[in-house]
């Protein structure tokens, strides 16, 4: 199906934007294979890039170099074309430990995750619609180079069901237990199925559909689809030709199309005739593997691998899908040894565009993420834990991702020298030029001596202007004593840094905006990308630290957190200043030195930006369902029943979060 994007927004192109999306929209007309916008934060990177996109009329990719950013800029461009299909995929684990293992101890560290569940049904729910759709926007972590299976297959082995078609209600049932939905008749949760006489219901996968299939014997009489969450549009038309082409439900509506097409609950799904020749290839190739350890006396290896292998192979052949399947994907998906994994690139086809958002630390990642899971696998193999084609179940490496990516914008406010060179100097767009007029922060040193009672000093004077400021130090430990120190001196204060849940990290960003508290102190996830406009201070501490913390360009960044205040400034502590710190300086000064000239000339008064607060909707689901069911409850007595009842059955989750809704319930009572 293909809608044009339609970009929506009260503004229009100002300052120097006009110029950078002309620019750049000439060039992926023109087939150019890189670009460069290089934007000043806050001069509306995010609008540019939405405004070609809309130019190009192509499906977009855009990559984040971390979840928090990812997140922000999701929401942004769901506001931007609220008519197509913008989505979020990132990594679905809340905790990941990879498995390993260390020779030097031999400690074997067994994979160790807990999987997000919103976030699995996002992942499938944006591959779905890039299969289908070419008004696609997804906007991705750099977790979308690892491989997710081939898209072939996917769209292969999805079942597609028709009204009126011959199928058995039996053969159903074994149709969706190859997809992987399991069958559950009292938990109807996404990726299950139940059975009512004459009638299967599925929960699609993506958690956004119930489908309904009525059968009239052998025969398929009806189907009915019913939205289990808010849409965009109405159920006003279905199209009969294309099963999968009809408008986003609104909650609570209902439709029957003619036809629908079911997508596996799980990726890796492999047809039954394939998976027969896959599980062949697999134990030959586990054959030749303990020939190769027995002669070289490895017993030991050789015992450990064939027991591991053998009951991976039991648990496919009797349920399609075993722990770890992931690390038989090259033999499940036919690849050559070597070859590059399928990842969600693939899914996209021949011609759409890349964003690469702060490209200066996103194309680093790139880079190093397939050297180190290469690492890792090495020592797996080596030591009997794995086959030697788990290692083809990797990442992309950098020239491969570069190969899978047609049309690439490179986007930063300081790009990188590698970014430069292959963009060359008549494909860079500049945006030095803020909108508001904002100019980038004073900057100031202060000695390191006393720099805690300094820092706390500037802060109670923000926080009586209605003022944030973000603090930002060098170590997980140290931002979350730093938190402790605030919050003793009454200053109310949160610590962000890697450790806090994927979804709960925008909620922490919407509470500062919201001014639930005054400061937020964290490492290095406070730096590229964050709109933050009430935050006129960042205090730097140990600014003088040379390294990856404290180089120009992370200094450039996180100095451009307070451009979006106009009393913004920037704090760096340090007892000598480094060349990084100098170049820094230089740099922010020469972009605010342009940005006052521009305004004089056009008499511009710098303005603040008034940005809405968008209401993060993914974290905290729990809680927010518990607020929901009792949304309308004042009584107090019916809130400490349900919490003594959570507690007895020992959800003691459940109990807090009603314990809390019971003490509010008690203040508004004393009101």
């Amino acid at each position: 199906m293909f809608m044009k994007f339609r970009l929506v927004s009260e503004f229009s192109p100002t300052g120097d934007q006009p110029q950078a999306i002309e620019k750049l929209a000439k060039g992926v007309r023109a087939g150019v294979p890189h670009q460069v916008l290089l934007g000043v934060t806050g001069s509306g990177k995010t609008a540019t890039m939405a405004w070609v996109m809309e130019r190009a009329q192509k499906p977009v990719l855009v990559l984040e170099p971390n979840k928090t950013l990812a997140a922000q800029v999701y929401q942004e461009l769901k506001e931007f074309f609220p008519d197509n299909e913008v989505h979020y995929f990132v990594s679905y684990y809340d905790y990941y430990q990879p498995e390993a293992y260390i020779p030097q101890s031999d400690t074997y560290i067994e994979k160790d995750a807990k999987v997000n569940e919103i976030l699995d049904r996002m992942r499938h729910e944006a591959v779905q619609e890039v299969l289908q759709r070419k008004d696609v926007i997804v906007v991705a972590s750099v977790s979308c180079i690892y491989n997710i299976g081939s898209p072939e297959e996917y769209q292969k082995v999805s079942l597609e069901l028709r009204q009126g078609q011959l199928l058995t209600r039996r053969a159903l049932l074994s149709h969706l237990a190859s997809l992987q939905y399991e069958r559950n008749d009292i938990e109807f949760l996404p990726g299950t199925f139940r059975v009512r006489g004459d009638v299967v219901e599925v929960h699609a996968v993506t958690g956004k559909e119930l489908i309904r299939i009525e059968f009239s014997g052998d025969k398929i009489e009806m189907l009915e689809i019913t939205a289990v969450r808010e849409g965009r549009s109405d159920i006003a038309s279905l199209s009969d030709a294309i099963p999968t082409a009809y408008p986003t439900l609104r909650s609570g509506d209902v439709a029957s199309p003619t036809s629908y097409r079911l997508f596996p609950a799980k990726f890796w799904v492999t047809p039954e005739d394939k998976l027969k020749i896959a599980l062949r290839n697999i134990r030959s190739e586990l054959t030749e593997r303990l020939k190769e350890f027995r002669l070289q006396g490895k017993n030991l290896e050789a015992e450990r691998l064939e027991q591991r292998t053998n009951y991976d192979l039991e648990m496919i052949e009797e349920s399609g899908y075993c722990h770890g399947i992931e690390n038989y994907s090259r033999h499940m998906e036919f690849r050559r040894p070597g070859e590059a994994p399928f990842t969600l690139l693939d899914y996209f086809g021949d011609s759409f565009l890349v964003f690469v958002d702060e490209s200066h630390l996103a194309y680093s990642q790139l880079r190093a993420m397939s050297v180190q899971d290469r690492m890792r696998k090495e020592a797996l193999v080596e030591h009997g834990f794995r086959l030697p084609s788990a290692a083809d179940n990797r990442p992309l490496n950098f020239e491969e991702f570069l190969e899978r990516a047609p049309y690439l914008i490179s986007v930063s406010a300081t790009p990188g020298n590698w970014e430069l060179q292959q963009a060359g100097r008549d494909r860079i767009a500049e945006q030095l030029l803020r909108p508001t007029g904002l100019p980038e922060p004073a900057i100031e040193i202060r000695p390191t001596s006393k720099q805690m009672e300094n820092v706390l000093g500037e802060i109670r004077r923000l926080k009586e202007q209605n003022q944030r400021a973000l603090v930002i130090t060098l170590t997980k430990r140290l931002a979350e004593d730093i938190a402790s120190y605030l919050q003793e001196r009454g200053v109310e204060t949160q610590w962000l840094h890697s450790e806090i849940k994927t979804l709960e990290r925008p909620l922490i960003l919407e509470k500062l905006r919201r001014g639930k508290f005054d400061v937020l102190v964290g490492v290095n996830l406070l730096r590229e990308g964050l709109d933050l406009p009430e935050v006129a201070l960042v205090a730097i501490l140990d600014a003088d630290k040379e390294g990856f913390l404290r180089n120009k360009t992370t200094l450039i960044q996180t100095m451009g957190r307070a451009a979006r205040h106009p009393a913004g400034r920037a704090i760096l502590y340090a007892d000598k200043e480094t060349e990084s710190m100098r170049e820094a300086i230089h740099e922010v000064e020469r972009r605010r030195a342009i940005q006052l000239a521009h305004n004089k000339k056009h008499g511009i008064t710098p303005a603040p930006i008034i940005k809405a607060i968008r209401p993060w909707q993914l974290g905290d689901t729990k809680k927010k369902a518990v607020e929901a069911e009792f949304a309308s409850a004042q009584d107090p007595a019916l809130l400490e029943k349900e919490m003594k009842k959570a507690a007895a059955g020992l959800d003691f989750e459940r109990a807090a979060e009603l314990r809390d809704l019971l003490e509010q319930a008690k203040d508004d009572t004393k009101r």
